[in-house]
């Protein structure tokens, strides 16, 4: 019999010497061959036993499958409930609601700073009124119901237990989740209201109200999934996740509450993207770090110290180009997220990169979690992965990676001092910065995007929202609703909420309970949210590049040597560098592509105006004036861009700037680009698009003749 030393010579030579070895994103050394050497003193025990790194139930999908949710929202209430009642007919199990980012930020959709963002990328919920439609005809005390609200879930989940209660249903029989998770905002996503330590707060209050009259819910989800789609490794991801996950319970047991009261209710939320086998590993290696974390904290029960997830297949993964490989791509992260011991799945449509899925998308999405149930036979064994060396060791290599990270941030205090000092922050956008260099320079392939990219697309039929339509309707409602209540009762109910706020947290001054009372006053959403806010301010940041990430990997290179000369040759000409402002407005908090475009060009010699989030256009041409920009780049992820970028250019023309050139970039549907063009968009930069070629794009915009894109060169 062959020892591994002579395979491993054999191998080497039939690939003519060349190391075999995969380095990967997180810096695991990924052999070719695994054997039993390499699992050697591991054992992972049984499912449904501790540390549960096989799984949390002993028959896990042999017993019952996981549940198939879809997280959908379109933009009304009526529409949304529509299609909910379409999916639930069509064999999905549970609910998981998106809510538009007017309502995840805390307007009310008459206000001013929200005209671009309502019914856009969820629905809108403005009062109770739109709640009880969104679950009209859905029974609360036998559906459950996912709420991804992390900003205004206290008005949110006040809404929720209102409508249960006026369908006759009592908060007790409520059976659900709310995310609640605010540290991953404050890191990646950027809906969060408050700043940190009121934010800490909520989170506390929910805790302690849901255990005392809520035994059924899910009091957290605590999300994963952003950091990796904010281009996090799956190591930062999970080192991340199970630490905020140990700062919520932190607070929790600092706020009164006994850990095996309410540690029980907690469960987690993360991303499946394509590396198919370290997402496997890393569900099973979550377990395992939640068990000890849990441990040490001081919990007793097992099920305090059971890691329960939801996942959701990468939106990140999915591409503009050749649209229905996306199909594929879903498939394989749905297999990962089953393979991996999910409790339950949602699994994105092949749509989803430009725009909200259709009924036609979502059916292909929801069909191939019911394909996989019912006819594979993936489900008649329990972790079928159990015991294969690489599962095994990989598991392992990724629960000492992610401890490391997790014991430096407790070094540091815990996760809520660690975000303050930004560094969890950095580290993931470094990690994109680089994710998006090799993608350009076609290191990691997209099938369609940097290699086997089609000459022509065809075209892909998106749904489209009539943002003017929906905010009508729903300013409309508003207004009925407070022509409707008793207004002394409303405003005593918001005045104790803004008094509760105002005082040290405590049962009778419980946020959630007193928003509830606000709730059954018909008091709105954003009421509840201003009443917080007098108290707890609102938080607001300004983004800031990092340095050198994204350039490192291109010295040398001749596109890269070809866009530096362009950039020097247009700062000699102009007597400064290019100034560009990346631009991010309405209530649109992702901002991956808006930094990963501000550190790449500031890489290649651009100056680097990045403005704040949550900017007006009119805000936007302020910061664009005063530093004297050549080009601002809005950046548009929530389909705001008809409504924003139009407003932009309109407000530069009135102060007389036709000179500052508009680019978009982003998702952004290809038939919305005449429509942009003939609002005077100078440029178009959709998923996919080669960040080095979209420079040497502004530079001929600035006037510099950029010679065309080599052959050799892979991405576009």
């Amino acid at each position: 019999m062959a020892t591994t030393d002579e395979w491993a010579a054999a191998a080497a030579k039939e690939v003519k010497g060349k190391d075999l070895t995969w380095h990967t994103a997180e810096g695991i050394d990924v052999k070719p061959l695994y054997t039993a050497d390499d699992v050697a003193g591991i054992d992972p025990g049984l499912p449904g036993f501790a540390p549960f790194t096989r799984g949390v139930r002993a028959s896990m999908y042999a017993g019952r499958p996981w549940t198939i949710r879809q997280y959908a929202g379109f933009s009304t209430a009526e529409a949304s409930n529509a299609f909910y009642h379409r999916n639930l007919k069509a064999g999905q199990k549970g609910l998981s609601v998106a809510f538009d980012l007017a309502t995840h930020r805390g307007y009310d959709s008459d206000h001013p700073r929200v005209t671009g963002d309502v019914g856009k990328a969820g629905v809108a919920i403005d009062t109770i009124d739109d709640m009880k439609i969104l679950f009209d005809g859905i029974p609360l005390d036998k559906m459950s119901v996912s709420m991804t609200m992390n900003g205004a879930v206290i008005p949110i989940l006040a809404f929720f237990i209102v409508a249960g209660e006026e369908q006759g249903v009592p908060q007790e029989l409520l059976d659900g989740t709310i995310q609640n998770d605010i540290l991953k905002e404050f890191m990646v996503r950027n809906t969060y209201i408050y700043p940190p330590e009121p934010s800490m707060r909520i989170i506390s209050d929910i805790f302690g109200y849901t255990s005392r009259h809520m035994p059924k819910f899910n009091s957290i989800s605590i999300s994963g999934y952003h950091m990796q789609e904010a281009g996090a490794t799956q190591v930062q991801e999970l080192a991340f996740t199970i630490a905020d996950g140990a700062e919520y319970v932190r607070y929790g047991v600092a706020s009164g509450l006994d850990i095996d009261k309410f540690a029980g209710r907690l469960s987690f939320f993360f991303a499946i993207g394509m590396n198919f086998f370290m997402e496997i590993a890393k569900l099973r290696a979550a377990r395992v770090l939640w068990h000890r974390v849990m441990t040490n904290m001081g919990a007793k029960d097992e099920r305090s110290k059971m890691l329960r997830t939801h996942c959701q297949t990468s939106g990140v993964s999915l591409t503009e180009q050749d649209p229905y490989n996306n199909v594929m791509r879903t498939t394989i992260e749905a297999m990962a997220a089953m393979l991996g011991g999910t409790q339950s799945l949602h699994t994105n449509a092949l749509d989803e990169a430009i725009a909200l899925p259709t009924d036609f998308s979502a059916r292909i999405a929801r069909n191939t979690q019911i394909v996989i149930q019912e006819e594979t036979g993936m489900t008649k064994v329990v972790d079928p992965l159990g015991g294969s060396y690489y599962v095994e060791a990989l598991t392992a290599e990724l629960v000492d990676k992610a401890w490391a990270i997790i014991e430096k941030v407790e070094a540091d205090g815990g996760m809520a001092k660690a975000v303050a000092a930004g560094w969890p922050k950095s580290m993931i956008e470094e990690a994109a910065a680089a994710r998006q260099a090799r993608v350009d320079r076609a290191e990691d392939v997209i099938v369609g995007v940097n290699k086997y990219r089609l000459e022509t697309e065809d075209h892909l039929d998106t749904l489209d929202i009539d943002n003017d339509m929906v905010r009508e309707g729903q300013i409309a409602r508003i207004k009925r609703v407070k022509a409707g209540r008793d207004a002394a009762a409303c405003e005593a109910a918001l005045t104790a909420l803004r008094e509760g706020a105002a005082q040290p947290s405590s049962i009778e001054n419980n946020l959630l309970g007193l928003a509830v009372k606000a709730a059954r006053a018909r008091a709105t959403l954003g009421e509840i949210s201003a009443a917080m806010e007098e108290s707890f301010g609102r938080y607001g940041t300004t983004p800031t590049p990092v340095k050198g990430v994204y350039g490192a990997p291109y010295e040398g290179d001749p596109r890269w040597n070809q866009v530096l000369s362009g950039v020097l040759a247009v700062e000699r000409r102009m007597g400064r560098k290019p100034k560009i402002m990346i631009a991010k407005m309405g209530q649109d908090g992702h901002d991956r592509g808006a930094n990963i475009i501000a550190s790449a060009f500031g890489d290649m010699g651009f100056e680097i105006v990045s403005g704040p989030l949550f900017q007006t256009p009119e805000e936007t041409v302020v910061v664009a004036i005063e530093n004297g920009v050549d080009i601002v780049g809005a950046s548009s992820l929530a389909a705001g861009h008809k409504s924003l970028i139009p407003e932009l250019i309109r407000q530069l023309r009135e102060h007389g700037r036709n000179d500052i050139k508009v680019i978009a970039g982003g998702v952004i549907p290809p038939q919305d680009y005449d429509f942009l063009r003939n609002a005077g968009v100078a440029g178009i930069y959709g998923p996919g698009t080669n960040v080095v070629e979209a420079a040497a794009d502004v530079l001929r915009l600035l006037g510099h003749n950029m010679p065309p894109q080599e052959e050799s060169i892979a991405a576009e």
